[in-house]
């Protein structure tokens, strides 16, 4: 997730002095992907790079370096094992980079090319000089001067190309950031799908938020846009291909639409409606008796949720819901060959 864009940007701005520290490589098994980003200030820690005596003991050496007034980065290394107190077994390199200046140019250009979806290699120097700069398909940003800089856009501009991941290259870390492809959208803002946008705040995903009724939106998550429309069928259309849907309206009438213009779409990730194995056999017939095939009815998924969570309590079902649309996620994605770190068996198994 990329969250740490606003978070730093606002910090810096706001004249705090903070440490980023970013998981640069790892040997073996490690929490998190290389990539995985902290920011730490004299009091505070925003996200995580795996927690446990890892995390804790980057965040007291951050915090080290903010009270000695360090300014150049910092490259070590950490054996996770016995002697971290950690049973990963790998070996993670951590990149510690102080940022004292109030916004500074790289951060700045970043946060609007994110801002606009822009796909960009953040490319960052892990000797000295201690630079930062940006690299897009047809521009780059702060470039330092030198031949080692071309080199090094060639590689980056490969990398975005390539979809690649975040990765070192000699004396160089390359980390493509771009916006997620993670799309969503939930049809109804009652008890239920506040809960379930609730529940899907945190993760890296767009939500599009649809109910027809006035007034109805209230805590509205960073990653969610709310949609007040009439004819809330008519926002499937709006959604890119191997989105993933949730339908949980107020209405079975308006809940019967939406589900046949997602079905009829044919290239969802997911298509969870809330409701009865009653209800489903209910849209099944009438889908049925306008021609709707089998293999096309399969896709819709009702009641929604992992096996086992039975619970009607809103949080319950939000959690439950949450996880199911992940899982589908996660699914879309290796079947479309992206590779997925090495721990997400956490959510797969048997329906």
């Amino acid at each position: 997730m990329n969250e740490w864009i606003d978070e730093l940007s606002d910090l810096t701005a706001a004249g705090e002095t903070v440490v980023l520290v970013t998981v640069a490589g790892i040997r073996g098994s490690a929490p998190r992907e290389v990539g995985a980003k902290m920011l730490v200030t004299r009091d505070a820690s925003i996200g995580t790079i795996g927690g446990g005596q890892l995390e804790y003991q980057c965040t007291r050496l951050a915090v080290d370096m903010l009270v000695a007034g360090e300014t150049a980065p910092a490259l070590r290394k950490f054996p996770l094992g016995s002697a971290m107190g950690q049973c990963c077994g790998g070996v993670v390199e951590l990149l510690f980079e102080p940022v004292r200046k109030r916004l500074p140019g790289w951060l700045k250009d970043l946060r609007a090319l994110h801002g606009q979806r822009e796909p960009v290699v953040l490319v960052s120097h892990l000797a000295e000089p201690a630079e930062k700069f940006l690299v897009t398909g047809n521009a780059h940003y702060q470039r330092p001067e030198g031949a080692a800089a071309d080199r090094i856009i060639d590689r980056a501009r490969a990398s975005l190309a390539n979809g690649g991941k975040a990765r070192r290259d000699g004396d160089w870390f390359l980390e493509t950031i771009v916006g997620t492809n993670f799309n969503i959208a939930v049809f109804g803002a009652g008890h239920v799908g506040s809960a379930v946008v609730r529940s899907l705040a945190d993760l890296d995903c767009n939500i599009r938020w649809v109910d027809n009724r006035r007034n109805i939106f209230r805590h509205t998550p960073a990653n969610a846009r709310t949609i007040e429309t009439p004819d809330p069928a008519l926002e499937v259309a709006a959604m890119p291909p191997g989105s993933c849907y949730l339908v949980m309206t107020h209405s079975h009438a308006i809940d019967y639409e939406i589900c046949e213009r997602i079905l009829i779409r044919r290239d969802a990730a997911y298509c969870g409606l809330i409701g009865s194995v009653t209800k489903r056999r209910r849209f099944e017939k009438r889908f049925r008796a306008q021609g709707m095939s089998q293999d096309v009815l399969d896709a819709l998924v009702c009641p929604i949720g992992v096996d086992g969570i039975k619970g009607k309590k809103p949080a319950e079902i939000a959690v439950a819901a949450a996880a199911d649309v992940l899982r589908a996620h996660e699914r879309s994605l290796a079947a479309n060959g992206v590779d997925l770190p090495s721990n997400v068996h956490r959510l797969r198994g048997p329906r």
